[in-house]
């Protein structure tokens, strides 16, 4: 299995259509073999899901993200979790041993509001998380 997460600075990243980097870990047997950082070469919001699918990725863990890319994620068959924010390798550890904090209703809806910080809740916009 492959677990990919928005990243920056060791960090969960908290704009999926935004994200410059993923971290991509393989995992077998439950447990972490290997990680690698991958530039997404400036890749937007909707070309972000073939990128992923193209590194056989099944499960993302991210902060905000909208409507359609959790739609674009969804039919290539990669399970997301969202609302995610802290330390990238704690995250996927969380998610392992299923203790990982995230929201199942998460959603980002840019045209609610211009200046925000999706995922980190410094917009004032309940869609934001």
């Amino acid at each position: 299995m492959k677990i990919a997460v928005t990243y920056e600075d060791g960090q969960v990243f908290q704009h999926f259509g935004h994200s410059e980097h993923f971290k991509i870990y393989h995992i077998e047997e439950n447990k972490i073999l290997s990680s690698k950082v991958v530039d997404t070469n400036g890749s937007g919001h909707g070309a972000l899901a073939g990128f992923l699918n193209e590194y056989q990725v099944d499960v993302l863990i991210c902060g905000g993200i909208g409507m359609g890319a959790q739609n674009a994620l969804a039919a290539t068959g990669i399970q997301l979790f969202g609302g995610v924010s802290g330390d990238a390798d704690a995250a996927v550890k969380a998610l392992l041993e299923g203790k990982l904090d995230y929201n199942p209703e998460v959603m980002c809806n840019h045209r609610e509001h211009t200046h925000h910080d999706c995922g980190e809740h410094k917009c004032g916009h309940e869609s934001c998380h």
